[in-house]
């Protein structure tokens, strides 16, 4: 078959009469020497994510003043990354009714709390077998499983508060347990260096996670009007976050209309369909943000708050 040059001997149709979905009013404004916060928040073009980071924080907010459930998920990174501090803010400002942590994360945030400081060099240690050896934090976790009465993210924090580690300041779950909000972690067996160690007690450490499941699926049954952020946590928190959701509307708890966020530097699978998309097909919004830790949890944490004050 034989094809020639096609005439483009077209219709056209005048720019002035087509819809344009970009407008010059919705453009991001030039930097200013001395603008506050606030200036660099409205600054943002109202486009594509800009527009959606305002309007998510503008629904968090109002989770917030409506005395809403919010959730923070979070993985192991975001400890690393020294996001600490800031989440511990949030929570001072009721701006977090509940945490909950994978156990790498509740990993991070005991060494941090015990030495002030976390993350090893993995390469290096699994050359000569030294890698998740240390002594101090798998018995720290291993004991506080097994003298656990409760859920797992609870009896870390009172471990922490009761024998006083020198920079529990900076931890999340001490933080957490001082100003009693409802802190859950979520363990696979064989995922946390922890599990290397003698002190290990596998039923101890599934009876205490799974209490916190259980305690879980108390908090996200209460989601409805409010708001669920996952953190960095690419596989185990997503999964939870779906069966404790079933189990919630399973009991018939009505879980309809709520907001959720991935915030990660790369949009995963599992975070986009059991956080985003599955649980709010029915109502609600998801959004993802695309971004360093370091970078986007200040960024939310100081958005939200001037989004708080600025209407109070």
């Amino acid at each position: 078959m034989r094809f020639e040059p096609i005439s483009l001997d077209v219709r056209t149709i005048s720019l002035r009469d087509r819809k344009h979905k970009v407008q010059v009013e919705d453009f991001a404004r030039p930097p200013r020497p001395g603008a506050s916060f606030r200036d660099f928040i409205s600054s943002l073009p109202d486009i594509l994510v800009g527009r959606e980071f305002r309007e998510f924080v503008g629904r968090m907010a109002d989770a917030v003043r409506c005395g809403r459930t919010v959730v923070v998920g979070l993985g192991g990174h975001v400890v690393k990354t020294g996001m600490g501090p800031v989440l511990s803010e949030l929570m001072a400002r009721g701006a977090i009714t509940a945490l909950a942590m994978n156990g790498a994360a509740a990993i991070h945030d005991v060494e941090v709390a015990m030495v002030g400081g976390t993350s090893e060099d993995v390469a290096r240690g699994l050359e000569d077998g030294s890698f998740g050896m240390a002594e101090e934090t798998a018995d720290f976790l291993n004991s506080a499983a097994k003298e656990a009465s409760g859920g797992f993210g609870g009896a870390l924090g009172r471990k922490i508060d009761e024998e006083g580690l020198p920079f529990r300041e900076y931890s999340l779950l001490w933080n957490a347990y001082r100003k009693g909000v409802t802190t859950t972690v979520h363990v696979a067996i064989g995922t946390d260096v922890v599990h290397q160690h003698p002190s290990c007690d596998g039923g101890a450490v599934g009876r205490a996670t799974y209490t916190d499941f259980r305690i879980f699926c108390s908090v996200v049954a209460s989601l409805e009007g409010g708001v669920y952020i996952n953190l960095g946590s690419a596989v185990i928190l997503p999964e939870v976050f779906l069966k404790a959701l079933t189990v919630a509307r399973n009991l018939g708890h009505d879980v309809r209309n709520f907001t959720t966020a991935n915030f990660d530097m790369i949009q995963h699978y599992r975070p986009r369909a059991n956080i985003l998309d599955r649980p709010t097909r029915t109502g609600g919004k998801g959004y993802a943000f695309v971004g360093h830790h370091e970078v986007m949890v200040p960024l939310l944490a100081y958005s939200l708050l001037e989004e708080l004050e600025g209407a109070a």
